[in-house]
């Protein structure tokens, strides 16, 4: 389904577009095209005076803050310096929100939730890396937040296409509304001037 409506106060939530994650490779959409996607969405938000939130995540350098638990997975072992940088091309904007979290989604254990409803804020769109955990955690969360979830489907990415896929068709409209980049920015212009 396309999305359909933007509420008046609606925010973007731009997910782990940081210099560690972005550099990684990607599909279907590369990290620089997710980036650019991105920053046109919060570009268009800015113009209207509507809240742009910049996720990242980031731990302690001995890892204490880091999500306990054992995974087959394992922690991924020390990153280097600057992985928990947002990228230039978003960063730099002292109206921008900044959220670092330390989970996959971002409203576990951060302060979303409340700067955006001090905000009045109702609704959410959402981009980023990668697609089947921080997008889709924060999606999930979103949902049983009660916010309305729009999922700005090109400006996501995941390390495989078939994980970027499953979320998209399969999870996303469950919690809410998918579209592209082209089809939110066209409904931001109609609704929001």
């Amino acid at each position: 389904m396309t999305v359909t409506a933007l509420d008046p106060r609606t925010a973007l939530v731009v997910i782990d577009l940081q210099a560690g994650i972005v550099a990684a490779p990607t599909e279907p959409y590369s990290g620089a095209e997710v980036v650019a996607r991105s920053a046109e969405l919060a570009e268009a938000f800015r113009a209207r005076d509507l809240p742009v939130v910049l996720v990242r995540v980031s731990f302690a350098a001995d890892g204490a803050d880091a999500v306990p638990g054992r995974t087959e997975a394992g922690t991924g072992g020390p990153r280097p310096e600057g992985w928990d940088v947002v990228v230039g091309e978003l960063a730099g904007h002292p109206g921008d929100l900044t959220v670092t979290k330390r989970n996959w989604g971002a409203f576990h254990g951060t302060g979303l939730d409340v700067q955006l409803r001090r905000r009045g804020v109702t609704q959410i769109v959402l981009t980023g890396i990668a697609t089947s955990i921080g997008v889709e955690s924060t999606a999930r969360a979103a949902h049983e937040h009660g916010y309305h979830v729009t999922l700005a489907t090109d400006a996501m990415s995941d390390m495989s296409a078939e994980a970027h896929r499953g979320s998209v068709e399969r999870i996303f409209p469950r919690l809410g509304e998918t579209g592209t980049t082209r089809d939110i920015l066209e409904l931001l212009a109609k609704t929001h001037g």
